[in-house]
């Protein structure tokens, strides 16, 4: 690529944010040309200006990085984005890839992998773990063989994380911009994939899996 690589950074801490292009900028082929702390700001900043590729974070308060990464590929489907988030690959890495993510990074990862992740995606690679890599094999040879919270889709599982953090139907949300009764149906789904009765059992499967933040 000719030029400098052009970022953008979406997350709603502004130390993350900092700190990441701290680490990009680094590197003398990078550019972080922008940096938003919300969803909205993001999508709006992405309809009048060009960029290469997008960092973003998974858990954010007004849109997630889960509706962010639907909502701009929905526009620009070949554009990469690089998921790099502080929850395991096991619980989001798989479904983000599914959703059109170009790679997942957690926020431990050393600054090389940063770097290399960039580039990797830029140049039309996925970039993944060996851990994520087998997730992704297990999840095309053994699709019946999976956990059952396996089985929720993103927003699906979303809703299941947020339900087992003891937040009440308003406040889920509200934090999600959605209706009350669309949680109420999330959450009737999302017992009926798991073959589960009520909240009390969601929240002892939460701790059998290891699923708490």
């Amino acid at each position: 690529m000719k030029g400098k690589i052009r970022i953008l950074i979406v997350d709603d801490h502004a130390m993350v944010r900092q700190g990441l292009a701290q680490i990009l900028e680094k590197n003398d082929g990078m550019q972080v040309v922008a940096s938003c702390s919300n969803g909205a700001d993001a999508l709006r900043w992405l309809r009048n200006h060009d960029c290469d590729v997008a960092l973003l974070d998974v858990a954010m308060p007004d849109m997630s990085g889960i509706e962010l990464l639907k909502q701009i590929k929905a526009n620009k489907s070949n554009f990469p984005v690089l998921i790099i988030s502080s929850y395991p690959e096991s619980q989001y890495a798989v479904r983000l890839i599914k959703a059109g993510a170009s790679g997942y990074l957690n926020k431990e990862c050393a600054p090389e992998e940063v770097i290399n992740a960039v580039c990797n995606v830029v140049d039309g690679k996925m970039h993944l773990s060996p851990d994520a890599v087998k997730m992704l094999v297990n999840e095309i040879n053994l699709p019946d063989e999976r956990l059952p919270h396996e089985t929720l889709s993103i927003r699906e599982f979303q809703i299941f994380k947020l339900i087992v953090s003891a937040k009440t139907v308003t406040e889920i949300a509200d934090s999600t911009h959605l209706s009350s009764k669309t949680i109420s149906t999330y959450r009737s789904r999302i017992l009926e994939k798991m073959h589960l009765h009520n909240n009390v059992e969601l929240m002892r499967y939460a701790v059998e899996h290891q699923l708490f933040e």
